[in-house]
């Protein structure tokens, strides 16, 4: 027990490490707040024009949706950050990480509201038309907060899934919390360091994953 402490819950190194590792849970904070409001609005963008759009254009949406939702967000980050200069375009480590989660997430939550928008009853629509509803009106004030309602869960999945992605900005050396984990580990030679971020991570995260866990229950439960 003694060595495992001394290895994973060592006081002085913790100690030692932990203003470089407050330091990488501020980037972390500051990444969930970019992303997560940019890719929830792109992608509820994607779910209105897909309701208002021609089906020729519906097409070209869903493909782009799959394309966004098929690259790994590791393969568009890499790309985005290395293979871009080449062409003349370089952005910042934080620039492209957003970018990155931005697009893949902008590919899921566009499926989600995509999805919430088209199970709606017909009649609604029908019904705000014979009430001289336009179709933004009718947009703002009857489809989106039905729809809305019935994605909750999944939107709050992917927000808890964003929130976990942006660790791979360590791959561009962006001083988030797991880069300045393994940075402080190499400062100490001790993995305290990876176990307090595995601990501010949990602690961060488990409250949100069990509000996810209730408004899936209840999801389930106005289905029944």
């Amino acid at each position: 027990m003694e060595l495992f402490l001394a290895n994973f819950a060592n006081i002085d190194s913790l100690k030692q490490t932990w203003p470089l590792l407050a330091q990488g849970l501020v980037v972390t904070m500051q990444l969930v707040l970019v992303c997560l409001p940019l890719a929830a609005l792109s992608g509820l963008l994607v779910g209105v024009l897909y309701s208002f759009a021609p089906p020729a254009a519906r097409r070209i949406l869903v493909i782009v949706i799959d394309l966004l939702r098929s690259f790994p967000v590791l393969v568009l980050l890499i790309v985005i950050y290395y293979s871009l200069p080449s062409v003349g375009i370089k952005i910042s480590a934080f620039s492209a990480v957003v970018l990155a989660l931005v697009l893949n997430n902008t590919g899921y939550f566009g499926e989600i509201f995509r999805a919430g928008l088209v199970s709606l009853d017909k009649g609604q629509t029908e019904a705000a038309q014979a009430l001289g509803f336009g179709p933004i009106r009718m947009m703002i004030w009857i489809l989106l907060p039905q729809a809305l309602r019935r994605v909750a869960a999944p939107c709050a999945s992917n927000a808890l899934e964003l929130a976990k992605g942006t660790s791979i900005a360590s791959i561009v050396a962006l001083p988030e919390l797991l880069r300045s984990a393994n940075v402080a580990q190499q400062q100490v030679y001790n993995p305290t360091p990876l176990t307090a971020t595995a601990i501010i991570f949990f602690v961060l995260l488990w409250p949100f994953s069990r509000w996810v866990s209730v408004l899936e229950r209840r999801a389930i439960i106005r289905r029944g």
